[in-house]
């Protein structure tokens, strides 16, 4: 998620103390590098891993209402046999379970291969109990009939206009690690989300009237009357999404090869739509040099006038553009912090934020130097790795993942020296590639690279 909802500036050299101001203020190609898509945090086994949803949707009249059936096939990852997998639908959020009269935006019937259970955590999992336990390292399959109805709201999973957004609507497998189930809430303020990477192959049925941006190589065919299929192809993502509406379009290709296409509505302002396509361009391949090559093969960015900062997706991202552009470099750099190295934004977002924030400072070149003083925390119990369950208790302090985060990591950018900081950071990704990384490997890594004790350092920064 971008911090310019919060009110950050848009690219172009600015005093980071400034950026923490107004915060306060305001309240390789795909398998180059190795770790597997099975790992959690701190290498302990995650399941279900390896999975694959096949997945064929067919949209109303104006891409606010889509049903169809998604089969998806899973392994046991652990070392135990597995009884059970639960479905995040995380669509129903902000909804929760809905009333009579206006129900959960998705739900999920005529399921086979498990059997499902009640809905749980204001309807966002959905238990389903496996026929028999599935053994270590094979494999079984679910399916079932999904139905999906934009919100009507601005939001990640909403509309705005004739343009709508399916964020977090497709149902994904939940995680059981080393640290159990993952079963946590909901929250608006930041994410929740937590899977490992798996392979998506999608059919999207839509009125040919609308353009439908998507996660992975897309490729459009001719349906029937009026309507056109669209097929994407996503292999090693954490989730996958879409949007809908009477996009203009166009596509640039960076000097690496990766397709930018860009997708606004007719309102957005032209300034800010050309800035959005320049700095993407460019931050994918530089990026890539810095953290280890884009494997995906294009990248979709979808902007509007009014949407709400921006939102990160793999291979897509939702953007509110204005004549400065948006916050296109911070969710470019989300492709590398939470896509291809993944972490658990509710228990650690500063993992994602902070470093595709830092990122982003680094892009732009604002000044960091000094930065730390500015920051004021609100109690002794805040520090830069607090969970979203500290974080969505005080909204006013949030700011701090995109402050005082990126100022921490400048500071140690200084304290290892720029060459080091560089090295770390394409080692630390290259060792945790389509895998889950914690704050304790990261201080590791870090610890790794100079003999001095950072023991200081972190106590410093409030990295615990």
């Amino acid at each position: 998620m971008s911090p310019s909802s919060r009110g950050a500036p848009r690219s172009g050299p600015r005093l980071f103390v400034v950026l923490l101001m107004l915060f306060a203020a305001l309240g390789g190609g795909a398998g180059a590098f190795g770790a597997a898509p099975g790992q959690g945090p701190s290498g302990a086994a995650a399941t279900p891993d390896h999975a694959r949803y096949d997945v064929a949707l067919r949209s109303d009249t104006d891409g606010t209402r889509w049903t169809g059936r998604v089969r998806v096939s899973f392994r046991n990852g652990s070392d135990r046999p597995l009884r059970e997998v639960y479905l995040r639908l995380w669509g129903n959020g902000e909804d929760s379970c809905g009333t009579p009269a206006a129900p959960s935006p998705v739900t999920v019937t005529r399921v086979r291969g498990g059997t499902p259970g009640r809905l749980s955590v204001n309807c966002t999992a959905l238990r389903m109990a496996l026929p028999k336990p599935l053994a270590r390292h094979l494999r079984t399959s679910i399916a079932f009939d999904v139905s999906i109805t934009v919100p009507d709201r601005n939001a990640r999973f909403g509309r705005e206009g004739a343009y709508r957004f399916l964020g977090n609507a497709l149902p994904v497998l939940a995680v059981h690690d080393a640290k159990g189930r993952h079963l946590d809430p909901y929250v608006s303020s930041g994410e929740s989300f937590y899977s490992l990477t798996g392979d998506f192959h999608v059919r999207l049925d839509h009125p040919s009237s609308l353009k439908v941006p998507a996660t992975g190589r897309t490729r459009t065919l001719p349906g029937r009357a009026g309507r056109t299929v669209t097929l994407s192809v996503a292999e090693r993502v954490r989730d996958f999404a879409w949007a809908a509406g009477p996009f203009r379009t166009a596509t640039d290709t960076t000097a690496g090869g990766v397709s930018v296409n860009s997708y606004w509505a007719s309102d957005t302002p032209a300034a800010g739509v050309r800035g959005n396509r320049v700095d993407t361009v460019a931050a994918i391949d530089r990026f890539g040099r810095e953290f280890g090559r884009y494997p995906y093969g294009e990248i979709d960015l979808v902007m509007t006038s009014r949407f709400g900062g921006g939102m990160e997706y793999p291979g897509l991202v939702i953007l509110g553009t204005t004549e400065e552009g948006g916050a296109a470099v911070h969710e470019v750099a989300h492709q590398w912090w939470y896509g291809i190295v993944g972490n658990d934004e509710y228990s650690a977002p500063w993992l994602d934020e902070s470093f595709a924030q830092y990122a982003n400072a680094r892009f732009y070149g604002w000044s960091t130097r000094d930065c730390w003083s500015d920051v004021s925390w609100p109690d002794g119990d805040a520090s830069l790795t607090s969970s979203m369950n500290y974080w969505s208790h005080h909204p006013g302090t949030y700011h701090l993942i995109y402050t005082a985060g990126p100022c921490a990591l400048a500071d140690l950018e200084r304290t290892l020296g720029p060459g080091t900081m560089a090295r770390l950071l394409k080692r630390y990704a290259r060792d945790h590639w389509y895998g889950v990384s914690t704050t304790a490997d990261f201080k590791r890594a870090a610890q790794s690279m100079t003999d001095n004790d950072l023991g200081p350092f972190w106590k410093a920064h409030r990295i615990r």
